[in-house]
């Protein structure tokens, strides 16, 4: 299961093409809060998105179908499903109560071709069927079949779909494996499900509150949505070890903390000659994490300007997820936070900015001497061994994110996500 950095490590490479119609343009509600345990959607294309730790779904697979749960992550390619029941697990696919489901051949040519998705080489097992490893960036792995089966979206079915059928694996945290089946792998793979189902581009609009919000598959032509502002995709036609070719990787140009530019030179955010150091939109990841001299730069410049209204946590010790050195003790009967330096990632052709709530995150249950400690949500991404600068969805809030693989370009502009929904009528 992937909870802090739940994208690939590597990039799927493989040579199978899919012809499947492009449907037309579906418009899904989407559900920004926590489901109780056990509960599931009657609506059989609502989609209930999670956005504490993950962004999960709700749809329906198989024939007959079956309600399954998955995280929503662009940073990753391959799609799969848990299909072996545990004591912690409450959501699994029965794949023998599914008369569509169709295990992969290792005579298949999915199974042959070598994926730098699996770690470890695709292989036989005992019935002769192909089984694959996963293994991601949280230190999870996930091991099981590769299979086909039917996905349903509302009322778009996709027969055929490549995915993994999962029977065993290791996790960073148990407690949220629980609430959910699986993964949907989004990135621009082949493999993965956007591609599968023919769609050219796909849009979400995640709401910071508990109300609806919106995940699009095809175009989004709305009056009351604002011009969207592009930024290209950034592609190499070398492959590079350390750079992830089907991310959603987009070029960073500069941070802007209130009306100042920290004084870094560009070239701290190009990717080097080995492809480290590349800049990956990726709704699998809670925050934002960047490479330590940018990080050092803004966790400084933005502790300079809060120095007045924020008390920082003197505590060398504590780092909030591994990563997040930066945390405030905030009084527990203040009613709100302090007016705080809006944080703006500066992108060719487009800028991403994050003010007032989105900058702290309240760690729960610890208290200071009587306050509450709240965490800068940027995080050191040499701290957890990663090269990248990874920009993660509790910063992708009330925005309207865009992305279009046939231009090969993310488009980006600021939205009430509830009432988007609301005027679509997809209100709560």
């Amino acid at each position: 299961m992937l909870i802090l950095l739940p994208f690939l490590l590597l990039q799927l490479l493989t040579t199978l093409c899919f012809s499947a119609p492009k449907p037309e343009t579906l418009i899904l509600p989407l559900k920004t809060q926590t489901l109780p345990q056990g509960y599931l959607p009657k609506s059989t294309n609502k989609l209930s998105f999670h956005h504490n730790v993950t962004l999960t779904i709700s749809l329906l697979v198989g024939s007959p179908p079956q309600q399954v749960t998955m995280v929503l992550d662009t940073g990753s390619e391959l799609s799969w499903l848990r299909c072996k029941k545990a004591p912690n697990f409450n959501f699994v696919f029965n794949p023998l109560a599914s008369k569509s489901y169709s295990p992969v051949p290792c005579s298949s040519p999915v199974c042959r071709t070598r994926t730098s998705d699996f770690p470890n080489p695709v292989s036989c097992d005992p019935k002769k069927l192909c089984h694959a490893i996963l293994s991601y960036a949280d230190g999870s792995s996930i091991e099981g079949n590769l299979a086909l089966e039917t996905f349903n979206l509302g009322s778009s079915a996709q027969p055929g779909t490549i995915f993994g059928c999962m029977d065993s694996g290791s996790s960073s945290n148990a407690d949220e494996d629980a609430k959910t089946t699986g993964l949907m792998g989004m990135n621009r793979g082949s493999l993965s499900f956007v591609t599968q189902m023919g769609f050219p581009k796909f849009s979400y609009c995640i709401s910071d509150r508990d109300s609806t919000g919106i995940l699009l598959f095809g175009e989004a032509k709305f009056d009351w949505l604002k011009p969207l502002n592009y930024t290209p995709l950034v592609q190499i036609s070398t492959p590079l070890p350390y750079f992830d070719r089907v991310a959603y990787s987009v070029q960073l140009e500069g941070i802007r903390v209130g009306g100042k530019v920290l004084p870094l030179p560009k070239s701290v955010f190009v990717p080097d000659h080995t492809g480290a150091g590349q800049t990956m939109v990726d709704s699998g990841t809670q925050f934002t994490f960047l490479l330590g001299p940018v990080y050092t730069a803004l966790k400084n410049e933005f502790a300079q300007q809060t120095k007045p209204v924020l008390k920082t946590l003197d505590d060398p010790n504590f780092v909030f997820q591994g990563a997040m050195d930066l945390c405030f003790q905030v009084p527990t009967n203040r009613p709100s936070l302090p007016e705080l330096p809006t944080v703006t990632l500066m992108f060719r052709g487009a800028e991403i900015s994050v003010s007032r709530e989105r900058l702290l995150y309240r760690v729960a249950g610890m208290v200071r001497g009587g306050n509450q400690v709240y965490c800068f949500t940027y995080g050191n991404s040499d701290l957890l061994g990663i090269e990248a600068f990874v920009i993660g969805h509790y910063h992708q809030q009330n925005l309207w994110m865009e992305f279009d693989l046939e231009k090969s370009r993310v488009g980006v502009a600021e939205v009430r996500c509830d009432l988007a929904g609301q005027k679509l009528g997809l209100g709560a």
